[in-house]
């Protein structure tokens, strides 16, 4: 199926739902390092080729299937971003701020990220759009909505990235955030710490990952620090994993992530997730932190 580059695409009734395709198109580590480059400008095989430690048809493939869901158009050996991917900027961006504030074991330096309205370099900070208040992660409430369940947010074959290694990515890439989204298995299991999964048995159960796979990916997160074990410690089916201060930090990435999947990949039922700021609706403001202004994609240099 070809997704239209600049208007929705309309999923089908009780299919895979928004967070399916976002887990199926952003959790892929090529792709989200094609993605930097392309919102700085990047938009040919040969410059990804000298950017990236990438072979050409890892490189192909991965530029065919975004071209296949509307992010990228193709033009000849070009291939430019479309509305839709350039509406992917505040998920690039906020990676971008959590490696900076959270990071610490960058071999090179990050993109630094320049406010053109006020001048300045900056980290992005979180608000709610409804009341325009700075609001934290655990100001934050989200559950299923109309065509939300574990079943239809886990990517089908058909909204799966296509298979390519990617171990040697090189030191480029944000290397915190390859743990957490790196992979569909670990996007589903941090999503699933957002909506209050605690225990082994519950991640086993929403994520429907083999439990060898539940095991490592909760002691990864232990290791990057974003989520810590109370109780027996060395028996992970008996602790309860709560997120920490840096877990509920990168909840930016994830919340820019699931609008842009909920705007470009609407099912039918309703939103697959909701959420709640106090007593209205939230919906996610980036602001400057140096200057509190509202942030745009045209208005941000990435250098």
């Amino acid at each position: 199926m070809i997704h239209p580059p600049d208007q929705p695409t309309a999923l089908h009734a009780g299919g895979d739902n928004s967070i399916a395709f976002l887990i199926g198109v952003t959790a892929d580590e090529w792709t989200l390092l094609i993605l930097r480059h392309a919102l700085q400008g990047v938009d040919s095989f040969d410059q990804w080729l000298e950017l990236l430690p990438i072979s050409p048809p890892v490189l192909s493939g991965r530029l065919r299937r975004m071209a296949e869901l509307g992010i990228v158009a193709v033009s000849g050996d070009t291939y430019p971003l479309t509305r839709r991917g350039a509406a992917l900027w505040p998920m690039i961006v906020t990676l971008a701020g959590w490696e900076k504030l959270w990071g610490d074991d960058h071999v090179e330096p990050l993109p630094r990220l320049r406010h053109l309205r006020c001048g300045a370099d900056f980290t992005p900070l979180m608000a709610c759009g409804a009341c325009g208040e700075v609001a934290a992660a655990r100001d934050v409430v989200g559950e299923f909505g109309p065509s939300g369940s574990w079943p239809r947010s886990a990517p089908s074959a058909a909204t799966r990235r296509p298979a390519g290694g990617s171990a040697n990515l090189g030191p480029s890439f944000f290397p915190q955030s390859r743990a957490l989204i790196g992979n569909r298995w670990a996007a589903a299991m941090l999503s699933a710490a957002y909506l209050g999964a605690t225990r082994f048995s519950q991640f086993h159960r929403q994520v429907g990952a083999p439990a060898t796979v539940i095991a490592d990916r909760l002691r990864v997160f232990r290791e990057v620090g974003v989520l810590r074990a109370e109780g027996d410690q060395d028996r992970a089916d008996r602790a309860t994993f709560k997120l920490t201060d840096k877990g509920r930090a990168f909840f930016p990435v994830v919340m820019s992530g699931v609008e842009w999947s909920q705007r470009w990949y609407v099912a039918p039922e309703g939103p697959a997730l909701e959420f709640q700021h106090r007593d209205h609706r939230f919906w996610m403001l980036l602001l400057c932190a140096e200057c509190e202004k509202p942030l745009a994609g045209r208005d941000i240099e990435v250098g």
